[in-house]
């Protein structure tokens, strides 16, 4: 994009706080170009372009789980967007590239780490989280202990609790035992018998489990800011210790000073967010008629765009609300595309009017 674009994405969307987090957050819109652009949007790009997306597509899909879902989703977009074209098979298959690379990634480096060839050796553990909070894991607890032996069930009458709580909370079951000892890395000592209770509660409660997870990806979607992202909870915690241990003491005044680190950043961002959430209302319309022009120009490519976009928010909502939790920076880490993808399009000269021209 060109300066004044790229200064209007940063000035009126969430693209910012997203990219400044440092999280893997950052690159799931990544993975919805990248793949957009070794799918349909191929035809552009000359070798060494096409092997830097592989590169980076790779990258990006393998920084968070919740982008294998992402990824398998566009790889699904760019078969249907090229059925017009007769480039389906193509298209989905230059996409499923990096998806492919970053699976024998995660299973080469899990292998080396912890000594076991899988995608995430302790990913049951949140999807336990998710669904104890939402009841079905909760219940299989209840119903199977004591019986079943599971270190849960001397925690059974205290679930279903907040996921988030679940995960790190201090005095929860997973980080102090009912002695109340700590547990050092609770939620990885428990992924094992996690696995066990997920498996169970999918076999015992196959329709609640779908019904929660699609509840889950409609809030989601409709779940987006970047407020959760700007307190000092946990910083304290998480972050301080790590800077006092690794850097020199600037660093930790620095950050003590810092609007964040005083519960002041919110508040001095605060009137950001109603600017962000019109300009999200207004790429609905403006995504319509940007499909809508682009279908009269005939631009293929540009249609195909515009559904790489839309599936991708869709895809993001159910891989983390849905499998997750809900939280409006996931859908923030992603929802930003909708206005630039429309302004984009709307910019851009169609195929047909290049030709006139």
């Amino acid at each position: 994009m060109e300066p004044r674009r790229c200064f209007a994405a940063a000035a009126l969307t969430g693209a910012p706080f997203t990219i400044a987090m440092l999280m893997p957050d950052l690159f799931a819109p990544v993975v919805v170009l990248a793949l957009f652009l070794l799918g349909p949007g191929r035809d552009g790009l000359n070798g060494a372009e096409v092997i830097w997306l592989l590169l980076l597509g790779s990258v990006a899909i393998a920084a968070h789980l919740s982008h294998l879902p992402l990824a398998a989703a566009m790889v699904a977009t760019a078969f249907l967007a090229g059925l017009p074209r007769g480039r389906a098979i193509a298209d989905a298959a230059r996409a499923a590239l990096p998806l492919a690379a970053a699976v024998a990634l995660l299973l080469a480096t899990n292998a080396v780490g912890h000594g076991r060839a899988v995608l995430s050796p302790h990913g049951a553990t949140f999807m336990l989280a998710r669904l104890q909070a939402d009841g079905p894991a909760a219940a299989v607890i209840r119903d199977r202990c004591p019986a079943a032996g599971w270190y849960l069930c001397a925690f059974a009458d205290r679930l279903p609790m907040d996921a988030n709580d679940f995960l790190w909370s201090p005095d929860s079951p997973l980080n102090r035992d009912a002695e109340g000892r700590s547990r050092f890395l609770g939620g990885a000592l428990l992924s094992a018998e996690a696995g066990q209770i997920v498996a169970e509660t999918l076999r015992a409660h196959p329709f609640a489990v779908m019904a929660t997870m699609l509840r889950n990806t409609l809030r989601q979607l409709v779940t987006v800011g970047v407020g959760d992202t700007l307190g000092a909870e946990h910083l304290a915690v998480a972050l301080r210790p790590r800077l006092v241990e690794g850097f020199p003491p600037r660093e930790a005044a620095a950050f003590d000073a810092g609007l964040q680190a005083r519960g002041r950043l919110g508040g001095a961002v605060a009137w950001l967010a109603p600017v962000q959430a019109a300009v999200l209302m207004m790429a609905v319309p403006l995504l319509g008629l940007a499909g809508w022009c682009a279908w009269r120009a005939g631009d293929g490519v540009a249609l195909a765009f515009l559904a790489f976009v839309l599936a991708g928010v869709l895809a993001n909502a159910a891989a983390t609300g849905g499998l997750s939790g809900v939280f409006p920076r996931y859908q923030a880490r992603i929802a930003w595309l909708l206005p630039v993808a429309a302004l984009l399009v709307l910019a851009v000269p169609s195929p047909s009017s290049r030709r006139r021209a």
